[in-house]
Parts: C-alpha cells; sequence; structure tokens
C-alpha cells in the first residue's frame, strides 16, 4: 500500500472514530441527565476504574496501556463538562505538581482553582465552590508530604470523604537562564530538594538550596534572578517559558507522589470489586499498654491487607495519637463492618474517611 493510501485509511478511520465518540458522548449525556434527576454527582471513581480496566483489557496494541488511558481520560473529560460546570480546587500554585496529578484525574475540560493552603482547598469543598478538592499526602520516596499532615487533622473534624487517589510518577527537572557551573542558588519546595540530593551533590555542589512555598515560585524566582535555579516540573518550565538545564534529577527514578481526592457526595463510594477497593479509617487509641496490638489485632484476624498506618497527636489532650490507617477492601465489605463495629467498642473515635479505587 503506498503512502496516499495508508492516509486514506487513515482519514476514513478518523472519520469513524469520530463519529463513534460522538455516539458515545450523546448517550454519556443522557446517562448525565439521569444522574441529575437522582441527584447522583457526574463523577464517579468506580465507574472510571471500570472503564479504564476495560479499555486496558481491550488493548491489543501497538498503542500503550498508558496512551490508551489517556486518550478515554479526555473523553471523560469531555463528557463531564457537557453534563456540569466541574471545578476542582487544587493545592496551588497553577504548574506545580498537585495542578498535574489533578488534571490527570480529571482532564482538561475542567475548571481548575489554586488555593493557597489545604485549608482552603477543604473550604471550598465544604462550600460547595468546587466539586472536588485534590491534595498530596505521601511521596515514595520521602514519605508523609509535611505540610499536608494538617489534612488528617482536617479531615477528622468534616462531612468530607476521600473520593478517589492519584498516583503521579514525580520527574523533576533543574531550571534556569544560567549554565550548570553558574549555579548558585537553587530553590523548591522542601520535599523536592530532598529527592534529588544526589544529583545537586555531583552537578552543582557550589550551589546552596533554598526552600519556598512552591515549586512552581522557584520558577518564577530563577526566572528574574541571575545565577538561581529551580527544581520543578516540566509544565512549570513551559508555562514560566525557563530553560531546562537538567533533565530528570531525581535521585530514584520511580518516585512517585499520592495525591487524595476530597468530596462531598456518598454517591461516589460504591464498590469497585474485591480487592480493588481501599478503606480509609482513623482510630483514638486508648492511652494504656497493648492498645495498639489490640486494635491492629482484628484487621490480621480477618486477613484484611493493612497497607498503611500513620499517627499524628490528637491535639485534644496530650500525649494521645489518633492514628490513620488504609486497608485493602469497601467500607461495605462485611469483614471491614466487623472489624469497625469490634474497634467501636475499644476507641474512643472510630471515624470512616472513604472509600475508593484502588487503581494507581
Amino acid at each position: 500500500m503506498s503512502l496516499e493510501e495508508h492516509r486514506k485509511r487513515i482519514d476514513s478511520l478518523d472519520r469513524e472514530i469520530i463519529q463513534l465518540i460522538n455516539e458515545r458522548t450523546s448517550i454519556a449525556a443522557e446517562i448525565g441527565k439521569e444522574k441529575a434527576a437522582s441527584g447522583k454527582p457526574v463523577f464517579d471513581a468506580k465507574r472510571e476504574a471500570q472503564v479504564f480496566e476495560k479499555v486496558v483489557n481491550l488493548n491489543e496494541g501497538p498503542i500503550g496501556n498508558d496512551a490508551l488511558k489517556g486518550i478515554y481520560r479526555e473523553i471523560i473529560s469531555g463528557n463531564y463538562a457537557l453534563q456540569q460546570s466541574i471545578r476542582i480546587a487544587y493545592l496551588g500554585p497553577k504548574a506545580t505538581f498537585t495542578h498535574q496529578a489533578a488534571v490527570k484525574q480529571f482532564g482538561d475540560s475542567m475548571e481548575y482553582r489554586p488555593m493557597a493552603s489545604i485549608n482552603d482547598v477543604f473550604t471550598e469543598v465544604d462550600k460547595g465552590e468546587a466539586a472536588y478538592g485534590v491534595i498530596p499526602i505521601e511521596n515514595s520516596a520521602e514519605g508523609v508530604v509535611f505540610h499536608s499532615l494538617h489534612s488528617f487533622d482536617i479531615l477528622v473534624g468534616s462531612d468530607l470523604k476521600i473520593v478517589a487517589q492519584i498516583f503521579l510518577p514525580i520527574k523533576h527537572n533543574l531550571i534556569s537562564h544560567s549554565k550548570l557551573e553558574d549555579v548558585k542558588k537553587v530553590y523548591s519546595k522542601d520535599q523536592a530538594i530532598a529527592q534529588c540530593r544526589g544529583w545537586l551533590r555531583r552537578h552543582v555542589p557550589q550551589a546552596e538550596t533554598i526552600d519556598v512555598s512552591s515549586t512552581a515560585e522557584a520558577v518564577k524566582i530563577s526566572d528574574k534572578e541571575e545565577g538561581a535555579a529551580a527544581i520543578a516540573s516540566t509544565l512549570a518550565a513551559l508555562e514560566h517559558d525557563v530553560p531546562i538545564i537538567g533533565d530528570s534529577i531525581q535521585d530514584m527514578n520511580n518516585n512517585v507522589t499520592r495525591f487524595l481526592v476530597i468530596g462531598r457526595n456518598s454517591e461516589s463510594f460504591d464498590r469497585v470489586g474485591e480487592g480493588k477497593d481501599k478503606t480509609s479509617l482513623v482510630l483514638s487509641i486508648p492511652d494504656k499498654p497493648g492498645a495498639l496490638q489490640q486494635c491492629l489485632e482484628p484487621f490480621s484476624r480477618r486477613g484484611i491487607n493493612l497497607v498503611k498506618i500513620e499517627s499524628r497527636p490528637s491535639r485534644i489532650k496530650a500525649w494521645e495519637y489518633w492514628f490513620f490507617v488504609d486497608v485493602i477492601g469497601h467500607i461495605t465489605d462485611e469483614p471491614i463492618k466487623e472489624v469497625i463495629e469490634e474497634l467501636e467498642k475499644i476507641c474512643p473515635i472510630v471515624k470512616w474517611l472513604g472509600s475508593y479505587p484502588n487503581e494507581p
């Protein structure tokens, strides 16, 4: 087949694809009307997880699964936008990794609003000014994101729930108008600096590292200050038109940050399937010997996989702690319901923070 014949075939396929996308969108719009009539939210984390699993299972190549999921993400995002105007609040500013995570979850068709603090994100969602909020929570290399520890405290006293999680591979770049040998200061968020210390030591040992409020703010500084560089994303470099002088400078190639999506609507908490859900809980544990072991034993006895446990001072009583736990399973699963009933007999506080798809 000649080049011209290949192109004609592609043109024909494009017409078919566009017709099918519009047909799919029309059906999605009808579903949106049914959701609106019954008061259900447009965003459905469970259904999205099922769609992505389906397209991956149907994919026979040569296109990669990530690329195919990206295409479907934008199709779904466009469908949402036709059904309802959805505003997403995120810990800003624009062009940070949290901004990237929000777009990865909701696509380009949503309205995004950067917020100055974690508190502001929660308030925006709680007041209904935003449908959902996106916050960073932990990094595979550095653990819990320090400024997001406050999220745990807010969740305890809030009616908002975790409705989804986002895993974003983190690629750091050194961004500057200066040459590498002329860099005297490196600005970035504390977490980003920590994740690149080895590379910085080897390539810019002469540079002082300076913590600032965000990676995007670091790029703004490097744009104006001679001899300054920033550690930030490719998106931030493009946004502020500052060159990348060091590509992929993170010390770990499998550097991933986990983000949480918070929302108000309980309809987002439908069960995905066996082993495909995650549930987050907070426990207040009695101040006595063996109390933590006593609280963890009900999970072990039922074979429930406890994948995370994080302690925080309760701020109510000195040396009293809250324990935040993530387990595999859904709040409606019988073993988890049994554990919660058992814990309520021994813990002053047991609160469900949300159940959501466990797919990365």
